[in-house]
């Protein structure tokens, strides 16, 4: 074909081109910075089930909420959120290498440092409730209900008093 051939070429388009209407482009990302204060979280949801030992009310809500919290960090750093180093002094050796191998992990993939931010507006794991069951006096075992953008997940965990102090002596994501 000479050059004169290709001018006059027809383009026969294999669909009929849509109008491009006035909210082309509303549904696009916000890439400003949010500068309002964070939603409260609602409060979470917890359970006893099966207590194998008696323990005072007052000291049962402290271990619930200590529970809660600590799931709620583990996640925060399984996905990259957080640093691993915030949940060591109540972790056993075993659980924090694991924790910090699964942060190694998850950084490495995106590209990105513990606890950076990974751009707007991303899906953040939020605990919606944990379950506890006092199986010893100094054995508590929990399982986590973990929402994460729109999936679901569980965490599955056992604490015991170690040195004066609760600490995960085991630690399941599923």
């Amino acid at each position: 074909m000479s050059g004169t051939d290709t001018e006059h070429a027809r383009v026969i388009p294999l669909r009929t081109p849509a109008p491009v209407t006035s909210v082309q482009g509303s549904l696009a990302l916000d890439l400003t910075p949010r500068t309002a204060p964070p939603r409260p979280r609602p409060r979470l949801r917890s359970a006893r089930s099966l207590d194998l030992v008696d323990v005072a009310t007052a000291e049962r809500r402290h271990v619930d909420a200590f529970v809660g919290r600590y799931l709620q960090a583990v996640v925060e750093i399984a996905a990259g959120d957080r640093p691993v180093s915030q949940v060591l002094r109540h972790s056993v050796p075993e659980v924090y290498e694991d924790l910090a191998g699964r942060l190694r992990a998850v950084t490495t993939a995106l590209g990105t440092a513990p606890g950076q931010v990974r751009g707007p507006n991303p899906a953040r794991p939020v605990v919606i409730g944990v379950r506890t069951a006092m199986v010893r006096d100094d054995a508590v075992e929990a399982s986590a209900h973990v929402r994460y953008g729109r999936r679901s997940r569980a965490v599955a965990a056992r604490f015991e008093i170690v040195r004066d102090r609760w600490q995960c002596v085991a630690l399941s994501f599923g």
